[in-house]
């Protein structure tokens, strides 16, 4: 069964469902390929109904990831960090250490089969979250992910990009998802042009360089809270080995 339509005019009722999504955070960091083929086997598993959604939370030693848009001039440092070719949408984007990545895993036939309604929930999932600690995260037309306005009074317009969002969507299935900037090294993000943005005065910013001492599990507690307000309820299962 599927709820009411939620309030918010951008998101989809058939967003929400009253059956428990599963939950897993894994300790420590998670190599990237083999968090690719678990997200593979899962979607097809669910999409077989022989497994229930999945909400996997992670960390990824450094690495780049270029997406199906990605261009070869905005890698520039190759040999920096390993570099691997994804199936998700978007274009190039970093992760490492003190970034929450969120793995979603939900069958959108079952969830109204609205993709803008669905990357807008995980937009707002995200500024819900962002809320949780004071930060106020905005979208932005032609830009993917979520920005934080940082132009001080008489200064230069300065937004700098908190969080990514890159998803696959196969036989209604979705898998990849997002990464939330906790305290990364944002040094790390020099080596790409991130999702292709280089206009001045955009950059990249994270909870703890906004000067917010916000923990992992700080910011898991506030991803499940504002996850459960926009997608249903949730339920706790050991991380994917």
């Amino acid at each position: 069964m599927v709820s009411a339509a939620l309030r918010d005019p951008g998101l989809s009722g058939a967003l929400r469902a009253d059956w428990p999504a599963e939950w897993a955070v894994s300790p420590g960091l998670t190599a990237y390929d083999a968090a690719v083929a678990v997200m593979e086997r899962r979607a097809g598993a669910i999409r077989a109904g022989e497994a229930a959604e999945l909400v996997w939370l992670l960390e990824h030693p450094p690495l780049y990831t270029s997406g199906t848009s990605a261009r070869a001039t905005d890698l520039l440092s190759p040999d920096r960090f390993p570099v691997f070719k994804s199936a998700r949408g978007g274009q190039y984007t970093y992760h490492g250490p003190g970034q929450r990545v969120a793995y979603v895993m939900l069958d959108l036939d079952r969830r109204g089969r609205d993709v803008r309604a669905f990357v807008h929930g995980l937009e707002e999932w995200l500024i819900r979250t962002l809320g949780e600690f004071g930060v106020k995260g905005e979208r932005r037309a032609g830009r993917v992910g979520v920005w934080v306005d940082r132009t001080t009074p008489g200064g230069a317009t300065r937004e700098d990009k908190i969080a990514a969002i890159g998803v696959r969507i196969r036989r209604w299935v979705s898998f990849h998802g997002l990464a939330l900037n906790i305290e990364p090294d944002l040094s790390h993000f020099s080596g790409i042009t991130p999702c292709g943005v280089s206009d001045p005065g955009l950059g990249v910013t994270s909870l703890v360089d906004l000067g917010l001492p916000v923990t992992m599990d700080d910011a898991d507690a506030a991803l499940r809270t504002a996850f459960e307000g926009i997608f249903g309820p949730t339920t706790d299962v050991a991380a994917p080995a």
